[in-house]
């Protein structure tokens, strides 16, 4: 039986089961406090962020990482029995201000960790907040509205931060009351996200009109909604041939309107909501009570709802019963019902206008939505030019921001006639900009090529299929042009042909030894001639496997030269070019991948070794799981050089003759056999590629991942899936891409969490079918080992914070009719990268709704290489026995856009599901935030003496070392420069009362309301004449302000510091480091004159690669700083101009621009050897 707060069962042993992160519990009824509250939900043991692998955790049902430290290790499901804040939606000031004075219960929190719980209340005037049980009077135990100066979001109090539960409170439930002369701070966590959002926008809604807020209620709530709606039901009428508005309009076109605005929802909801409404109609009319037939009437869309309330204490008993999302499903009896009103025709079988808003408010509005206007909003209804303009630069990271293009999406997204020619986003306007494809999580710039593209081929991951012309599985499965259609119009740039000879004289394409069906040669080189260049001009590599007589080789040279022609690219690499061409080079060409004669090969033709992944298909079939272990061979890969020999197949490979002019067709992409990693670097030529099974490129990265990383940095290497993969299913690509292997082949035809993987890497680069590999990969002398469990030298780690918020219109899972259309959603953060990266996090469950489940849940995730990292996101459906998918969405980390972002989710088969989304808030910082002050280093002192400096390691050569003795002190005040500034950011960004993900424009602007004194003229002011703002008292501070201004002056020296001395610095870094590539070349004759074996050598070579991997790294760090530190007081001069806290300048949202134009960034005076 599904389980609801009011089936008289006690939710006390639910709540001690929760998720780690945050979970916020049962979603507290605004109307109706729970006295069962334990001591579970929003106060819940919190491992740290990306900790996952030693925290429990729930097993991976997406088997995302190839890891055994966590399997086995069970975590309970985590279920919220609530779908919604209460049974109507949040949609207004007065909803939530009657809500308050219903009253709700938090826990308090207070210094020494200790915890109360208290009912809090707004008494009938408004004027006061008051809490009971208390020791106090009662005339104490409460606080005046007028008193209070904030209201602060998340754990940003010091109570908070140095609280012993700090780590058991959930961020989204948390907030503080900040209030009288001393800045007092009543810190209080609620049982829901959704709770606390009420209660904080109900007291700034208070804070912002005082004793007027009664009237601005009744005089401006929901008007450009309710005028909007007015006039389309108007309308609606007109064109149902009504001439009057009480008679109403056909309950389809009531419908169809609402299903105009929200598409989403299904047409069998809004008419069982409709029928509702007449029912209940029916029943307060046989009651005598007077009315239009509304849930609540207008009173839950005026602000007279809350004069009632004051006036006569009504509660919600008052009100009339909502449909409620239980009663929607209850009942088979409501959908005959809903057949038989048809029916019935007259008065029942049209809507009215009270009915069509009412219905209208509860279906297309999303509280969580309204909740985040009106933190942005200056007036809490609606948001003019500079309240969007400020969210645009705030959340969303647009730069260069106006109010004209504030105008713009005004007039593209608000729906009502009247807030376009005021220039208001009303709270629906603001839902269509918020689901339109302007604000969806990938970044519009990389849907065109936005890489470099000038760089050598192996530089580049490159989109690959294997076994293309397969459609179904490896063994029996036929083959089939469409394989190649799809592969090339997805983007893939390395397809697939085995030839064998064929009936007629004809070669035909299909895997040997197998009983998959045939396909023409030609018929294949058609469709590829056709759909080559389609989705991509890059270069196209046809792989092609031939195992053909030479008569049938001459045909296939006939179809190679007729049918692709000028395409084929045939000129050899020039002699004493170390790389190869650069996609840009190869636009348009197509290459050839296979065997080719050796040079001086006179005759005709020649003998070379067969390719024939077929043939070891049917041996492994044959031979089971033995014969795959011998074929791997047991012997690991030694240390140094040593041979990995072992590792490769041992039998004998059979040859054939080949054809000098089609093996003359190969140029750039001449298939050789790999042997071992050594002789590779030794012999192997740019243009050769060598192929490898899966099993062996897997070991190759597990026993040897750097000699893998250093051999893909000159060499292609292509991948192809085991041959026991006889069902078509997929390897992790990520496995092979973190090694630097190019050319991973998938089978496109079975979808799943690899091809979603592969699909969304390649879309990074415009889906051109190339990425440019990292840049730790890419250099001639770096470290990088591709099995890394920490962070990687030289590259400064990113802290990736995900709320997931909500979700919409999520479906019931494909083929599921177990539950009906019933959906219990939760869902998935899933980062995918190196080892030190790969976590999961996942949401509670929520029951019963698959309409706009609300999750208010937060992850931190640390990303040591973000080049390489992906998120996941995935939505599943909680049932008993396995559960469900329900969509994905995958994308990688470079490709996040910040802020408030909508996620279009997609199928299994990875089609887009219509409108099943989720809104998800995004941000990347550089340090982690919250905890306790001596764990985030407040004091510099104490920061520095536990400070990680780079280190750099011995070689064993004494000229070497010495240069590299030298780069210490350059590297230990680098550190101390960067870390410093942003050390002082984040204890600024502290007193502030912020989270750890806002910026410094966030940070002033929340001061803007803490620094206004008794008289309304602000405390302090920003001076913005000078390089750096300095920060003026306008006369004596209290304690909290004056830290205030002391913390922002460490922050100000920091960051001068950072600019002043960073050039010297950053030159000396790069000087040593020219001065140490000298010895690169001879590295290895200079070590053997010293005296080091073999082994030592080795060692010494990897030590150089570190040491230098380091330096470059330190010196971009740096660089990077110098930068922030620049965006940092751009920020600050915004934000003091905008909150006209700036020094004899007023705040208009246009001037600060120019203001911000006119800084003189002196960031490159002082480096003067940066690039």
């Amino acid at each position: 039986m599904k389980l609801s707060p009011g089936n008289g069962m006690s939710l006390e042993t639910h709540r001690k089961d929760l998720l780690s992160n945050g979970g916020c519990g049962v979603s507290d009824t605004v109307t109706a406090v729970q006295p069962e509250t334990g001591p579970g939900s929003p106060m819940t043991d919190k491992p740290g962020a990306g900790e996952s692998t030693d925290a429990k955790g729930i097993p991976r049902r997406s088997s995302i990482i190839k890891d055994g430290s966590r399997a086995g290790r069970e975590r309970k499901k985590t279920v919220s029995f609530s779908s919604s804040l209460s049974e109507r939606k949040i949609s207004s000031a007065a909803d939530c201000i009657s809500a308050m004075m219903e009253g709700t219960e938090f826990r308090k929190v207070r210094s020494n960790s200790r915890v109360y719980q208290r009912y809090y209340l707004l008494e009938s005037g408004l004027q006061a907040l008051r809490w009971e049980p208390s020791k106090k009077e009662s005339d104490k135990a409460r606080i005046a509205v007028p008193s209070i100066r904030e209201v602060r979001t998340g754990r940003n109090t010091e109570t908070f931060r140095t609280s012993g539960v700090y780590d058991q409170i959930s961020e989204d439930c948390a907030f503080s009351i900040i209030y009288g002369e001393t800045y007092e701070a009543l810190d209080l966590v609620a049982n829901s996200a959704e709770v606390a959002n009420v209660w904080v926008t109900g007291l700034r809604y208070l804070i912002l009109y005082g004793k007027h807020a009664i009237d601005m209620m009744a005089s401006s709530e929901d008007s450009l909604r309710l005028a909007w709606l007015a006039e389309t039901f108007s309308s609606m009428v007109v064109s149902d041939g009504q001439g009057g508005g009480e008679v109403g309009i056909s309950l389809r076109s009531a419908v169809g309107l609402i299903r105009s605005v929200n598409p989403g929802v299904r047409s069998e909801k809004v008419e069982h909501r409709f029928k509702e409404l007449h029912r209940v109609k029916e029943r307060m009319n046989g009651a005598g009570t007077s009315g239009v037939g509304t849930v609540a009437g207008a009173e839950a869309k005026v602000g007279a709802s809350v004069v009632a309330v004051i006036g006569s204490g009504a509660g919600e008993e008052d009100r009339a019963p909502a449909v409620t999302g239980a009663e929607e499903r209850d009942g088979g009896e409501s959908g005959a019902g809903a057949n038989a009103d048809n029916r019935r025709g007259g008065i029942e079988g049209r809507v009215t206008k009270e009915e069509f808003i009412e219905v209208f408010h509860d279906l297309c509005t999303r509280p969580e939505i309204y909740f985040l206007l009106v933190q942005f909003s200056s007036n809490k209804e609606y948001l003019d030019t500079k309240d969007l303009m400020r969210f645009l630069e705030v959340e969303q990271g647009m730069a260069q921001g106006t109010e004209d293009s504030s105008l713009e999406l005004i007039q593209s997204h608000e729906p009502s006639e009247e807030g376009r020619h005021q220039g208001c986003l009303s709270l629906d306007g603001f839902t269509r900009y918020l689901t339109s494809l302007e604000s969806h999580l990938f970044d519009p710039e990389h849907s065109q090529v936005c890489q470099d593209m000038s760089q050598p081929l192996s530089h580049y991951y490159i989109n690959s299929s294997h076994n293309t012309y397969l459609i179904e599985d490896q063994f029996r499965g036929p083959a089939d042009i469409t394989g190649y259609i799809r592969a090339l119009k997805m983007g893939c740039r390395c397809v697939e042909v085995d030839v064998w000879d064929g009936p007629d004289d004809e070669p035909v394409v299909y895997t040997g030894h197998t009983l998959t069906s045939p396909v023409k040669f030609n018929c294949v080189l058609d469709v590829i001639g056709r759909f080559a260049f389609e989705a991509s001009e890059f270069p196209l590599i046809l792989c092609v496997e031939n195992h053909c007589s030479p008569r049938q080789q001459r045909v296939m040279l006939q179809h190679l030269r007729k049918i692709l022609g000028e395409r084929l690219y045939t000129e050899p690499l020039r002699e004493g070019e170390g790389y190869l061409p650069s996609p840009n080079a190869l636009r348009g060409k197509i290459l050839l991948k296979g065997q080719k004669l050796e040079e001086g090969c006179g005759g005709a033709e020649g003998d070379v070794t067969d390719e024939d992944e077929g043939a070891e298909m049917c041996q492994r079939m044959k031979s089971g799981n033995s014969g795959e272990g011998e074929g791997e061979g047991g012997q690991k890969g030694g240390g140094g050089g040593g041979s990995i020999k072992s590792l490769t197949p041992p039998t004998t490979p059979k040859r054939f003759q080949l054809l000098k002019e089609l093996s003359d067709l190969v140029t750039l992409c001449k298939s050789v056999r790999f042997t071992d990693f050594q002789l590779s670097f030794s012999t192997q030529k740019p243009w050769e590629l060598c192929s490898f099974n899966e099993t062996l490129a897997v070991r190759c990265a597990s026993e040897r991942p750097g000699d893998f990383v250093n051999y893909n940095k000159r060499f292609l290497s292509r991948v192809y899936p085991s041959a026991m993969r006889i069902d078509s299913s997929n390897m992790n690509p990520q496995d092979l891409w973190k090694c630097g292997c190019q050319i991973v082949a998938l089978n496109y035809q079975t979808p799943g969490l690899m091809m979603d993987l592969n699909i969304a890497w390649f879309r990074q680069n415009g889906n051109c079918g190339y990425v440019l590999r990292p840049a730790i990969m890419r250099q001639e002398v770096s470290y990088f080992s591709a099995d890394t469990r920490d962070s990687v030298p030289g590259v400064s780690p990113q802290l990736l914070h995900v709320k997931v918020i909500s979700g919409q219109n999520l479906p019931r899972p494909s083929g599921s009719g177990a539950k009906g259309d019933v959906v219990d959603p939760y869902v998935y953060v899933e980062i995918h990268g190196i080892p030190a990266d790969c976590a999961e996090r996942r949401t509670r469950t929520v029951m019963q709704n698959g309409d706009n489940p609300i999750f208010d849940e937060s992850f931190e995730f640390q990303i040591n290489l973000p080049e390489l990292a992906m998120v996941r996101f995935v939505v599943l459906d909680d049932e008993f026995i396995g559960d469900e998918f329900i969509g994905q969405y995958t994308i990688p980390l470079e490709c996040l856009q910040p802020g408030y972002r909508h996620i279009p989710l997609q199928s299994l088969m990875g089609e887009d599901l219509p409108y099943a989304m989720l809104f998800v808030h995004v941000a990347l910082t550089n340090r982690r935030g919250g905890g306790k002050p001596y764990k985030r280093g407040l004091s510099m002192r104490k920061a520095r003496r536990g400070r990680d400096y780079a280190a750099l390691r011995d070689l064993g050569i004494k000229e070497v070392d010495e240069v590299f003795k030298m780069a210490g002190p350059q590297l230990k005040e680098a550190t101390d420069l960067r870390e410093n500034m942003q050390n002082s950011v984040a204890v600024f960004r502290e007193l502030c009362g912020v989270s750890a993900v806002a910026n410094l424009m966030q940070c002033v602007l929340a001061l803007g309301s803490r620094v206004v004194g008794a008289d309304g003229d602000p405390l302090m002011l920003f001076e913005l004449r000078e390089h750096y703002p300095s920060m003026e008292p306008q006369g004596p501070l209290p304690d909290v302000l004056r830290r205030v201004v002391s913390t922002y002056e460490t922050m100000i020296q920091a960051s001068r510091a950072v600019m002043e001395l960073s050039g010297g610095v950053y030159d000396r870094i790069l000087q040593i480091q020219t001065t140490a590539m000298k010895f690169h070349e001879t590295l290895h004759s200079i070590a053997v004159k010293e005296g080091l074996n073999d082994r030592k050598v080795t060692r010494a070579v990897e030590s150089f690669s570190w040491n230098i991997t380091i330096l470059k790294g330190q010196a971009d760090l740096l660089k990077r700083a110098m930068t922030e530190v620049q965006e940092n007081m751009k920020q600050v001069h915004y934000a003091a101009l905008t909150s006209n806290l700036s020094k004899g300048v007023t705040g208009e949202a246009t001037r600060p621009r120019r203001s911000l134009d006119t800084i003189q960034e002196r960031a490159t005076a002082p480096a003067r050897g940066s690039p």
